[in-house]
């Protein structure tokens, strides 16, 4: 489980972001962290059961501020990620704790150039079975729709007026669910969390075929 003490701590942490605070409270804070990176683990076990994962990542919880204006040394959440094995499976799933915005999900954040050209011409040729996904009962209810930043006009080379020009502009293609603070500290948060991955895998499966085929469904690995 989550516990409310590591969700208090995270808002302790918010509320006092400096080194001093933080090294006052550190073996506060390494103990949440073994707990967060057991969860991690069981995640990654429950995943293993019914898809190929290589490993997870927990980020660290240091802030890098070389670029940014926010200087605050802290992240006051933990996130990572788990990643698919092998070539053929792609996509990542992503988990968020954080007081106020957990959220778990997964897709894909950055695109290789080549690869966002595949998928938008496979969009461009055929938009039916994305559609068909995107368009699930149960999909929708879990994610609303697919979401991710996207170009104001249609790329390069692309009719502005195609039909499937929503989807062709964007150059993201993830979903999220979020969750109660109230639900990620129940025991049942690690199931509704396996069950959301769950929910993602059509969507997984159709991007991974795309991006391991041509245009005439040929295997190009």
């Amino acid at each position: 489980m989550i516990s409310k003490e590591l969700f208090q701590f995270l808002k302790d942490l918010k509320a006092n972001n400096t080194r001093e605070w933080f090294n006052d409270h550190k073996p506060t804070f390494q103990l949440h962290q073994s707990e967060v990176k057991g969860f991690y683990q069981e995640v990654e076990n429950r995943l293993g059961q019914s898809d190929l994962i290589e490993k997870h990542k927990v980020f660290r919880i240091y802030r890098d501020v070389r670029f940014s204006k926010d200087k605050t040394p802290y992240k006051s959440r933990f996130a990572g990620y788990f990643i698919r094995a092998t070539k053929e499976l792609r996509g990542g799933y992503y988990l968020n704790i954080e007081p106020g915005n957990s959220i778990a999900g997964g897709g894909f954040y950055g695109p290789e150039s080549d690869d966002l050209k595949r998928i938008r011409k496979e969009f461009e040729q055929d938009d039916s079975e994305i559609r068909a996904i995107l368009n699930n009962k149960q999909f929708k209810s879990t994610f609303g729709g697919l979401q991710g930043s996207e170009l104001k006009s249609a790329p390069r080379g692309f009719d502005p007026e195609h039909p499937a020009i929503d989807l062709i502009r964007k150059k993201q293609f993830y979903v999220i669910r979020n969750f109660t603070d109230k639900e990620v500290q129940s025991p049942d948060f690690i199931n509704q969390v396996i069950d959301t991955y769950a929910s993602i895998r059509p969507f997984f499966d159709y991007m991974s075929s795309v991006l391991t085929t041509n245009l005439d469904g040929e295997n190009v690995l």
